[in-house]
């Protein structure tokens, strides 16, 4: 985190004048003061948290390196794992935010893309966004949960937080578990996507970002 600060926008949130990258005030967090500033924030840190999980695997399989705490990583907030809570009726939108959305979708992305499939779509600062992807990542740990359940894996052949990622809240690549390292719950979100809006096949609600999010 330390050296990758100064690659995010000096306009995102900062502390101390040192900009946090992946990380959102939020209205349902603590009021500074009397909270202190950080406890205004929610963290996601995701392209930190990927770019740790996709360096973790060669390093533990070929250099035989073990990391310490891997499971107090968390999910990865990003909007296929989130859109696949949205698309499967798990999180709904208020119907206030819709309406916002909608507007929103109408005023800045009207005219950009030819596809008739409109959503509601917000800043990735907006509240709306931050809530559900804070909420996205309490979820995942819960369904992992309810998946090696389900599997009937136990002890050292339980699915990781990582595995699940890999194997359903994104896309399952594989028809079977006999390789679960390699099974993806983001592809589980692009499937689902694609029947729900196979034109655009975005998320059930849109993000206006510049790429350094999501």
């Amino acid at each position: 985190m330390d050296g990758l600060s100064s690659i995010w926008p000096a306009t995102r949130t900062t502390i101390q004048g040192i900009p946090l990258g992946d990380a959102w005030p939020c209205a349902a967090m603590p009021k500074s003061p009397p909270a202190q500033p950080w406890e205004t924030i929610v963290p996601f840190h995701k392209l930190t948290q990927w770019l740790c999980y996709s360096l973790m695997v060669p390093m533990t399989k070929l250099l035989n390196v073990h990391f310490a705490g891997v499971e107090l990583m968390t999910g990865l907030p990003e909007y296929r794992n989130g859109g696949l809570l949205v698309d499967t009726g798990l999180l709904t939108l208020k119907q206030a935010d819709v309406e916002r959305g909608l507007r929103n979708y109408h005023k800045f992305m009207d005219g950009e893309t030819k596809a008739v499939e409109v959503v509601p779509t917000f800043e990735p600062s907006d509240d709306v966004i931050v809530e559900w992807r804070a909420v996205t990542v309490g979820f995942l740990d819960e369904l992992l949960v309810a998946v090696n359940k389900g599997l009937g894996l136990a002890g050292p052949d339980k699915l990781t937080l990582a595995q699940m990622l890999e194997a359903g809240t994104w896309k399952v690549r594989r028809a079977s578990l006999k390789q679960p390292d390699e099974l993806t719950i983001d592809q589980g979100g692009r499937e689902i996507a694609q029947v729900s809006r196979p034109i655009t096949k975005g998320p059930p609600i849109g993000i206006i970002s510049d790429g350094t999010v999501f």
